[in-house]
């Protein structure tokens, strides 16, 4: 990484009050962004993974006998490269190794050739038997290795395809899930109904991975503890014992009804769920269905999963997923603020192109699962991908609206109410907002042994809530229907917060990315910078702040609240957040607002951008993280540009 040099913004005394200097580094960066979007209007950045998400690539080669060995090395090139010294394989840069994590990469490791004598393989098999070996791996670990044949279908939860046939009173019911979660569950139920096997031509298992041998492992689900999930259990057990019993013509009705419905949400080439899981369970789905490999829509799903992959020269990953809204939107405020001290001709077509993409991509009419919840609820939300029409999710669409309404301009009067009004009506009863749907808070669900990861709800979460707030804020002053939704969600956002100060995070990393959200509401809400609220938010932010002016905050947050708002290092992308929060809680002349605008200064490269090597963002807490390779890009510009208006405003 490229630090101070003559020759680059920041490299002056003065940093702070030097404007010459915040111009240069925000025209820079600006120019560079700019230069990076798509000719359609958007622009898209990497959304890397751990190395769960290539393995499970590899894997998939094998389970379907489809194996490019070219692209195969590339992969596994690619997870030789993520190995930490101890062998293991981590859920993000710098984090502590993964069983299931590393158990997959070994697997595809092996699968790809590599030799289990091979020193890296000999460091991961020592790691993973010292922590009880592949029996104690996560639920979708097993059902993989259940798919191979190298444990039996016992050490996974019953995953009956007849849960399509249930009630909605049932205590189970797929529209009380998340939608990443009934869009991997659908086609997984057809394959664990029918104990599917991976053609796995050359025979490769992973027997060295066990203790005890797979067929003898009694304790698959020791890691369940609570009553009530050995209550449920027990239910599983039963209903493995009874399966036998379900007449021939309920399965057959069950799987058809299952094949309908991920059918009908293949999505084209954006595939199932838009999300690489659903996504692989799909395509294999229809090939235990017997859908022949010649057919439009299989070789359109199996399309889709490629359209995921980046390869690199002798490199290459899978992303879960891609996010050209989400990126185009942040970009779009990034320079929006960057214009508000004068007109650039280049940039302002750069946001009126993107503006015109992002209008075409709202969803109106089509059909979605969140109308299950809201079913006279007019359509106007935006998805996180090119497309996704299923599923639209209310931060993407707060996100966007509030773009177009900072655009002011009457061509996006409609997008803007379309949006606003689904959004209040998304509204959850306590006030806040989930992702995806409204009121997906059974949290009995967790217990069930299949939600072993912690992640089968979409319940509101503070960051989201925020954004919503954002919009909904700025509108009520001139639209009072909104009002009343905007007064629930700002209760909801006052209890969320923590006794420190801070708000969680719930889509990245972590308390910074919470406070950073909330504030920034509260400022367009137009809160009183003296609310207690905010006060006792803006302590918490400069106790964290980091000796060298930056702030940074790791993942390992999510597993131990006693390092909320702290890494240790910083990262351009947390000082960025930490500063618009500052900022907008009206601590413009502080010394640490000057001290956060000179970390940025001081570490811009000599492309326009910073760099930042860690994981940003869960996409589950605690199971999945993911690293946005535009966060380093697009918020290190908002903040300059917040901060150098900020001063301006001040100053005159």
């Amino acid at each position: 990484m490229l630090t101070e040099n003559s020759s680059l913004p920041g490299s002056d005394a003065d940093f702070g009050n030097d404007f010459l200097n915040v111009d240069r580094a925000i025209n820079l960066a600006k120019d560079s962004l700019q230069r990076l979007q798509n000719p359609m209007g958007y622009w898209v950045f990497e959304l890397e993974a751990d190395c769960t998400i290539p393995a499970e690539y590899i894997l998939m080669m094998h389970y379907m006998d489809e194996i490019n060995t070219a692209l195969q090395e590339k992969l596994a090139k690619f997870l030789r490269c993520r190995q930490s010294a101890d062998g293991s394989f981590p859920l993000y840069i710098g984090g502590d190794g993964d069983l299931s994590c590393s158990v997959k990469a070994y697997y595809a490791l092996k699968l790809a050739g590599d030799s289990p004598d091979a020193e890296h393989m000999c460091k991961a098999r020592s790691w993973i038997l010292v922590r009880g070996g592949a029996a104690n791996s996560n639920v979708f670990t097993r059902i993989m290795l259940a798919m191979f044949q190298q444990v039996p279908w016992r050490a996974v939860p019953f995953i009956p395809v007849e849960i399509m046939l249930l009630p909605q009173w049932f205590p189970f019911h797929l529209d009380k899930i998340a939608y990443w979660s009934r869009s991997v569950i659908v086609p997984l139920s057809i394959l664990c109904s029918n104990r599917v096997k991976a053609r796995n031509p050359l025979g490769i298992g992973i027997a060295e991975l066990f203790l005890t041998p797979p067929a003898q492992e009694r304790h698959y689900f020791s890691h369940v503890s609570t009553r009530l999930g050995k209550a449920i259990l027990m239910l599983d057990r039963l209903g493995r014992l009874m399966e036998p019993l379900i007449p021939g013509f309920v399965r057959r009705k069950a799987t058809a009804r299952a094949q309908q419905w991920f059918m009908a949400r293949l999505n084209g080439h954006d595939g199932l769920g838009a999300i690489f899981t659903a996504m692989v369970n799909a395509y294999e789905a229809m090939d235990y269905l017997g859908i022949p490999a010649d057919n439009e829509q299989r070789q359109i799903a199996r399309a889709a999963i490629d359209r995921l992959l980046v390869i690199d020269g002798d490199m290459a990953y899978c992303q879960p997923c891609v996010s050209p809204i989400w990126d185009t939107g942040l970009a779009v405020l990034a320079l929006q603020e960057a214009q508000r001290q004068g007109h650039n001709k280049q940039t302002a077509q750069a946001v009126a192109q993107a503006l015109g993409w992002l209008a075409g991509k709202q969803l109106r009419d089509e059909p979605g699962d969140w109308q299950v919840q809201r079913p006279n609820l007019r359509g106007g939300g935006w998805a996180f991908q090119f497309g996704n029409s299923y599923y639209p999710d209310v931060d993407d669409t707060a996100l966007v609206a509030y773009a177009m309404m900072q655009a002011d301009k009457a061509e996006f009067n409609e997008n803007i109410h379309r949006a606003a009004n689904w959004i209040a009506g998304m509204q959850s009863e306590n006030g806040g907002y989930g992702a995806f749907d409204a009121d997906n808070t059974h949290y009995a669900l967790n217990q069930i042994p299949f939600a072993d990861h912690g992640a089968l709800l979409d319940p509101p979460t503070a960051d989201v809530s925020a954004r919503c707030a954002m919009l909904l804020g700025k509108l009520s002053a001139r639209h009072l229907e909104y009002r009343e939704a905007l007064d629930r969600c700002m209760q909801y956002l006052r209890n969320q917060q923590e006794a420190d100060g801070s708000w969680f995070g719930r889509w990245g990393t972590n308390y910074i990315y919470g406070t950073w959200s909330v504030l920034l509401a509260f400022e367009a809400v137009g809160v009183d910078k003296q609310d207690p609220g905010i006060r006792k938010a803006v302590a918490w932010l400069k106790a964290k702040q980091r000796d060298d002016g930056g702030w940074g905050e790791g993942n390992g947050s999510y597993h131990d609240t006693a390092s909320r708002g702290e890494c240790s290092s910083s990262s351009a992308f947390h000082t960025s957040l930490a500063l618009m929060a500052l900022l907008a809680a009206g601590e413009v002349g502080s010394n640490e607002v000057e001290e956060a605008a000179c970390y940025l200064l001081k570490n811009q490269r000599a492309d326009g951008f910073w760099q930042d090597e860690c994981f940003n963002a869960p996409g589950f807490p605690r199971f999945f993280y993911l690293k946005y390779h535009g966060y380093d890009k697009y918020f290190p510009l908002w903040a300059l540009a917040r901060y150098r208006n900020a001063l301006r405003r001040r100053d005159h």
